[in-house]
């Protein structure tokens, strides 16, 4: 786990303001490398690179690195798994140079320099972001892995072409302007999350997941938007290596029906995974919450290690949201090495105001504060930590994924008129008379009792009243201002929400949303958390559930084998069955959160009214403060819950105050 970072300019600037220019930059990564850093120039391109050392931890694995060749350079931050099959393959073709060390990169260089850029990444299994500059053409490649597990920046600084791991990097550049993007805050406020390929920035981006940006040339003026693959602006060119839509097509052609079949093929891809990613020369373990996904992961390390693994967790003062009892069960019963911090409400609170330089752009899922304080526990004793990320995405987790459907096939055949009225009706009935009824209810012992009957009933009212189709529910479910704080002046633009759907999935509304997450949801919220989460405290996380050949194998199984009796991931619960009893995993989802609601009414009260006062963005003409003001006094005074609207607010001016400083 690296960061880099890098320009490539036709300028008339000196090499001395080059090369401080690139050493700024690459220097705002520390956190990401703190064992060393270099950087480089050639003509028109400057690379930069921190190291985080995990395999090779000799100078033979230092970067910016030169293929042996002479024609490539490379910066690189990630891991390529199978990177020792790949250099048999090399040494068998009679491709493989004089090895001078064994690190991964070294393999990435020589495989492209053998088979090609694209061919060498398809042919990897690992996670990765990286820069390859070619030194007979004069072309700057930026690539990405799969799923988007390490990310990539790009855009402009002036004329300049600037990229980076994180936007902390690129703001060092004298052409930098950081001017806030319009279309990207309309959508961070739908999603707590600007999804790709935008950033909070204009003319800054995202690149996608599975793709190369190409630039053949002098960087040319910045398009009018974001480049989608496919695209072509002058010099620059974005093509896929690799498509979720055809893997996920190529699946449901060749589905596994036999279900012990299924188990067996799914049980060997995780177990050839999570082996894979439990090499490293530094010490290495997991986390452990207790539930399904990161169970499983665990049970399976275990089971390939010869001693016990090192796993983390953490508690909570509050017992609502403590599963650290859960975890601890589970490690017991499999004999790991366990590690478990109890959190107060002082640590997580400390966490906080370092969270927009942390996250670089407005980000507001709150589980980012104990991911970050669960990866600094975990990176007292490792530095590389195994995750059950994904799992939900993959094989039908969320619940989501369970009464959606059931909601939609409720309402969906009800002409949208008589939806509309009846949703107006619904929502005409205040919140508190709803959890009135539903206390009512409670106090019968009823299994149809719910918890906030008022927020559900309001919400159900606004699908009932706005939902066309299944695609529309989902956005809707992950929607947490229904209407919109940010002053009209762009108007909306397509996501990758609106990218064409699977055709098997034609019929499979859950199948459709958990598409969705793949796309969206998994690589700008969730992977995005733990990145930063994990890197701020300089801990590579692997997220074996987004190997290759474990996503191929989800993509053939059938909708019943993900989700059966109401309840998702069955393929993966049949597995941990075999290592651990039913009674220490089988309970209610419950998210890793804290309650942030409660702390903005106490003893965070001040600071986010020191946050909402700051009318800047206001001024700017870009937020209307009549509905924040309204949700604000709602959530105070009891009212309603709020805490996913106020808290994308707050983070919105946290991170608007930060970058002011």
């Amino acid at each position: 786990m690296c960061g880099i970072t890098g320009v490539i300019e036709a300028t008339g600037r000196s090499e001395g303001e080059r090369t401080e220019c690139i050493e700024r930059m690459t220097a705002a990564l520390h956190h990401r490398g703190p064992d060393a850093g270099d950087t480089w120039l050639g003509e028109g391109v400057a690379l930069g690179h921190r190291r985080l050392a995990i395999v090779d931890l000799s100078e033979a694995g230092a970067q910016p690195m030169h293929s042996a060749c002479g024609r490539y350079v490379i910066v690189y931050n990630g891991e390529i798994y199978n990177h020792a099959d790949l250099r048999r393959d090399l040494e068998r073709a009679g491709a493989a140079p004089n090895w001078r060390g064994h690190s991964d990169t070294e393999t990435l260089l020589a495989g492209i320099a053998h088979w090609g850029l694209d061919e060498t990444l398809r042919r990897g299994k690992g996670m990765f972001a990286l820069a390859l500059w070619d030194r007979r053409t004069r072309a700057l490649s930026l690539a990405r892995d799969r799923m988007g597990e390490k990310p990539l920046y790009w855009g402009w600084a002036g004329r300049a072409l600037v990229f980076g791991s994180e936007i902390k990097s690129l703001r060092p550049h004298p052409g930098f302007e950081g001017a806030l993007c319009r279309i990207a805050m309309r959508e961070y406020f739908q999603y707590s999350y600007v999804p790709a390929p935008r950033s909070i920035h204009r003319d800054v981006y995202k690149l996608e997941p599975g793709c190369i940006l190409e630039i053949a040339g002098p960087p040319p003026a910045p398009p009018s938007g974001p480049l989608r693959p496919g695209d072509r602006h002058e010099t620059l060119s974005i093509r896929r290596y690799w498509s979720l839509h055809e893997e996920l097509e190529e699946g449901g052609e060749a589905l596994i029906d036999d279900e012990e079949a299924a188990l067996a093929s799914l049980d060997g891809a995780l177990r050839g995974a999570i082996g894979r990613q439990m090499l490293a020369d530094v010490p290495v373990g997991a986390f452990l919450s207790g539930g399904i996904d990161s169970s499983l992961i665990v049970a399976l390390m275990q089971a390939q290690s010869a001693r016990p693994v090192r796993t983390f967790t953490i508690g909570f003062e509050e017992a609502a949201f403590n599963e650290a009892p859960y975890a601890a069960a589970v490690a017991k019963h499999l004999g790991t090495d366990h590690t478990e911090m109890t959190v107060t409400q002082a640590d997580a609170l400390d966490v906080i105001p370092n969270l927009p330089t942390l996250y670089d752009e407005p980000f507001a899922d709150s589980s980012q504060i104990p991911t970050h304080l669960v990866c600094k526990a975990a990176r007292s004793e490792v530095t590389v930590a195994l995750s059950g990320d994904a799992g939900d995405e993959l094989f039908g987790g969320y619940n989501r994924y369970f009464w959606g459907p059931r909601i939609w096939n409720r309402i969906d055949w009800m002409p949208l008129p008589v939806r509309r009225m009846l949703g107006g009706a619904v929502g005409a009935v205040p919140v508190r008379a709803w959890d009135g009824l539903g206390a009512a209810v409670a106090r019968t012992g009823s299994r149809f009792a719910i918890s906030r009957p008022g927020d559900k009933a309001h919400k159900l009212a606004r699908w009932m009243r706005t939902v066309r189709d299944v695609d529309d529910l989902y956005r809707s479910i992950v929607t947490d201002w229904a209407g919109t704080v940010v002053v009209p002046g762009s108007p909306p633009a397509p996501t990758l929400l609106d990218d064409p759907m699977p055709g098997r999935f034609a019929d499979d509304p859950a199948g459709r949303m958990m598409v969705h997450d793949m796309r969206t949801y998994l690589p700008d919220d969730i992977l995005c958390k733990v990145d930063r989460a994990a890197m701020g405290v300089s801990l590579e996380t692997r997220v074996p559930f987004l190997d290759i050949d474990v996503m191929r194998v989800a993509s053939r199984l059938p909708p019943a084998m993900k989700i059966r009796g109401g309840q998702g991931k069955w393929a993966l619960r049949q597995l941990l069955h075999r290592h651990v009893p039913k009674d220490l995993i089988e309970r209610p989802k419950v998210g890793f959160g804290i309650p942030v609601g409660e702390w903005v009414r106490g003893p965070l009260r001040p600071w986010a009214e020191e946050l909402l006062a700051d009318r800047t963005l206001v001024e700017e003409g870009f937020l209307d403060p009549e509905p924040i003001a309204r949700v604000w006094d709602d959530h105070v005074s009891g009212r309603r819950d709020w805490t996913p609207r106020i808290w994308s607010v707050l983070m919105l001016q946290a991170w608007q105050a930060e970058t002011r400083a």
